[in-house]
């Protein structure tokens, strides 16, 4: 099934643009500061001499790369979350809220995170109590998802949530109103094709062609190799 089937191209590039635009900016038109987060001198030290560089190729090499790599990843989380608010009933309930995205004909609110190692795990207690507080007061008769857009090993999950409480030792009770999704499934949740997320992949180096395009003469696109679809099969393998 083709991108243009399941996604609406022009909401998605509008939901996604600035994000894009600003990253383009820090990651190759602004000069970085390598200071501004505070850089680690004893780190610096040692993965200088791990990695047999003197610290200035060790800053030129690796330090910079890292602290570019890092705008890039922080923003990914919010594009799926913007991605996800553009489909019919589905609302992206912006930042500083307490879930990232509603839907009420289904009865659905949603924390949106990246990675599964995003939120610490002495955290998730806090993700849990914030969704529990969603589902029996704020919206009453809802699901609460904390979504992993990225799992551990590839896994395919859609389950009660019962993170660990590091004071208590226990953890949190199971609610079949509170779940912890990953990423395929959430987007087979949201549009009711199971390759959803396959299929924005695909599509994503147009999106960003495109967008970068219009907005940067100088920009050009380059052909991301046959590594593009081997990248995607290593997280997500293949499930019936």
């Amino acid at each position: 099934m083709s991108f243009d089937k399941i996604f609406n191209r022009q909401k998605v590039k509008d939901a996604i643009k600035e994000d894009l635009i600003s990253a383009y900016r820090k990651r190759v038109i602004d000069k970085l500061d390598i200071y501004r987060n505070t850089l680690d001198p004893f780190s610096a030290v040692l993965d200088s001499k791990l990695l047999n560089k003197d610290l200035e190729t060790y800053i030129n090499d690796v330090e910079i790369p890292r602290q570019d790599q890092k705008t890039v990843q922080n923003i990914i989380g919010t594009l799926h979350q913007k991605i996800i608010g553009t489909f019919k009933d589905w609302e992206d309930l912006d930042t500083g809220m307490v879930v990232d995205n509603k839907n009420d004909k289904k009865k659905i609110v949603a924390e949106v995170k990246n990675k599964h190692n995003t939120t610490k795990g002495n955290h998730k207690k806090e993700i849990y109590d914030d969704l529990k507080e969603m589902v029996e007061n704020k919206y009453p008769g809802y699901k609460g998802y904390y979504v992993e857009i990225l799992p551990k090993n590839g896994k395919v999950y859609d389950q009660e949530f019962t993170p660990p409480d590091n004071v208590t030792k226990k953890k949190r009770p199971a609610n079949s109103n509170i779940r912890i999704i990953d990423g395929k499934s959430f987007y087979k949740l949201v549009t009711g094709k199971k390759n959803a997320l396959e299929i924005l992949y695909d599509e994503f180096p147009k999106l960003i062609d495109e967008i970068l395009k219009d907005n940067f003469p100088d920009y050009h696109s380059v052909d991301l190799g046959i590594k593009r679809k081997e990248i995607f099969r290593k997280i997500f393998p293949k499930t019936k």
